[in-house]
């Protein structure tokens, strides 16, 4: 592995003037793990020919990480330390990593020593295959069976369900990124989980490798149940943005088509009773589900062109296309 990353090097060297690998950190009360996963992350990077940065990004920290990262950064060339004024959440946190990133290639793993630093090198090999985003698989993943295992399991399947996006494991931190990737998306909420079906939106070639994956050694899990909630809005907002994002009238317009059709149409039936037979039709519910149906379609009718004029503002305000070019190819003749 250490010849592979030593032809990336000699390959890659000559195009970055900046820090070739950049490896980002959320560190959340980690005061325990945080020297030995940052030694253990240099000890990996420096068998190797290889220009990185370390950026270890506090969340907030109450246990004195802040304080720790600051002086362990004073004392390392190789380390950043980002510290948040607050906790923000690890989508957050990441997202700060990214913006300060150097690397052409970026890397992320957890705080906590689980994922494990001498997987950096499979996961770069496997990125230099022509893919934009190799995520790691905890293939054997050593976490509580019915608080951690099973939620993962079913959330994984869901997540694969509704994005189209095949991996056997979304909550692994440890992802390897082109840095194009990372600058078309913007991180919102806690998509950080879902950023290989936000890559994938942008046209990403996205693949996994088993990594290893150890107990926690310090402290207690960051995660639990009470994200359930979360992980199912974000994924309503990742469906949303995979299947309308540039064509968001197909959904309201779709919606509101049903209902104002269906609203007219009882509405119809009711008139046809009350003058053909003279019925009343006053005090019938149906009436004010007709009226109600009608009313709900205009409405989604209108928020759709109002989502069609948001979507347009987003894309022509940023100069931002709506399509992405993987590759150009021409003969050496061709346009000069």
């Amino acid at each position: 592995m250490s010849e592979t990353l030593s032809l990336l090097t000699q390959e890659h060297n000559h195009n970055y003037s900046e820090a070739y690998l950049s490896v980002i950190v959320p560190i959340y009360n980690e005061i325990e793990s945080l020297p030995l996963l940052v030694q253990a992350i240099a000890d990996v990077l420096k068998e190797n020919p290889l220009s990185y940065e370390i950026i270890c990004v506090d969340d907030g920290s109450q246990d004195g990480s802040a304080e720790l990262l600051q002086t362990l950064a004073k004392n390392r060339d190789d380390l950043v330390a980002i510290i948040l004024r607050r906790n923000y959440g690890q989508t957050p946190a990441m997202a700060a990593g990214f913006q300060y990133a150097k690397g052409n290639i970026i890397i992320t793993l957890d705080g906590d020593l689980q994922n494990d630093p001498t997987d950096i090198p499979r996961l770069i090999a496997k990125l230099e295959e022509g893919y934009d985003l190799v995520s790691g698989w905890r293939k054997n993943r050593q976490d509580a069976p019915l608080t951690r295992l099973l939620p993962s399991k079913i959330a994984n399947w869901i997540i694969g369900r509704v994005t189209g996006v095949k991996l056997h494991d979304y909550g692994c931190s440890l992802k390897a990124y082109r840095r194009e990737v990372i600058s078309d998306m913007n991180l919102y909420g806690e998509l950080h989980r879902f950023l290989p079906a936000l890559a994938y939106i942008e046209g990403a070639k996205i693949t996994e490798i088993p990594v290893r994956h150890h107990a926690r050694r310090y402290g207690n899990s960051k995660y639990g149940l009470g994200r359930t909630f979360r992980v199912l809005m974000d994924l309503l907002t990742i469906f949303f943005l995979k299947k309308f994002l540039t064509r968001p009238m197909h959904i309201f317009g779709l919606g509101g088509l049903i209902l104002l059709i269906t609203g007219l149409l009882m509405g119809s039936y009711l008139t046809f009773i009350k003058l053909v037979f003279g019925l009343s039709i006053g005090n019938r519910p149906l009436l004010i589900l007709a009226v109600l149906l009608i009313l709900t379609g205009i409405q989604l009718l209108i928020s759709g062109l109002l989502a069609e004029l948001i979507m347009r503002t987003y894309h022509e305000s940023q100069k931002r296309p709506i399509y992405r070019i993987r590759q150009i190819v021409q003969s050496s003749n061709g346009r000069g």
